[in-house]
């Protein structure tokens, strides 16, 4: 009971780190977002509402199709990650505190930077903590089943679909945008590993108190 609470918190504790990489990015935009994060603000700044909403919005979207095309990856967490991201993402925009745009290009690349390792972090993070799937790792798995391509190559034909109509709708895309993934996955992956790590290790000593007591 104690370590499946654990593993809760750990999954709340990636989606705010998520929430606040993809906040700081937001920050610096005009240097390019990732795919998803392009979509947003394309709709938000051709609708309005706000960019954490748009982020739900795509989520839940996300959601049904997989429900309809294979729910087995859909689950109660599925649905709180979809709904929790935005809202955290907009609460730390909100606050004001985070660094904004500065008139220096190096300094702004900073920020990002910052931006994409913390989402990277959040990301290894509450996927580490073994409980379900979020709506797009959900639908990019239910895309890889369906079409039998292998999910990166469901994610690379995925996420570009995305880039395409986020640009469209004249999203921020510039070269970070095609640089995003690949200093993310690297630091997502790290992560991941080093959370499994940890949470293994608990279960492990958590296993060995009740063998004693036992």
């Amino acid at each position: 009971m104690a370590l499946s609470i654990l593993r809760y918190l750990i999954f709340f504790l990636g989606l705010i780190f998520y929430g606040l990489g993809n906040a700081i990015a937001v920050n610096v935009q005009y240097l390019g977002l990732h795919p998803w994060e392009v979509l947003n603000v394309a709709l938000f700044d051709r609708f309005g509402f706000t960019i954490g909403t748009w982020s739900v919005i795509c989520g839940l979207v996300l959601v049904l199709i997989a429900f309809v095309v294979d729910r087995k990856y859909i689950n109660i967490v599925t649905f709180l990650n979809a709904l929790s991201i935005g809202p955290i993402m907009d609460f730390f925009l909100h606050l004001n505190i985070l660094p904004h745009e500065t008139e220096h290009s190096w300094l702004n690349l900073l920020i990002l930077l910052m931006g994409i390792v913390i989402t990277g972090i959040g990301g290894g993070i509450y996927v580490a903590a073994g409980i379900g799937a979020g709506p797009r790792d959900g639908f990019m798995l239910s895309v890889s089943e369906k079409t039998r391509l292998s999910v990166s190559w469901a994610r690379i034909v995925v996420e570009s679909l995305i880039l395409i109509i986020g640009l469209t709708l004249g999203g921020p895309v510039f070269i970070m945008t095609f640089a995003y993934t690949f200093i993310q996955s690297p630091i997502f992956q790290f992560s991941m590993k080093r959370m499994r790590s940890y949470i293994t290790s608990l279960e492990q000593k958590r296993k060995g108190q009740f063998d004693i007591t036992s």
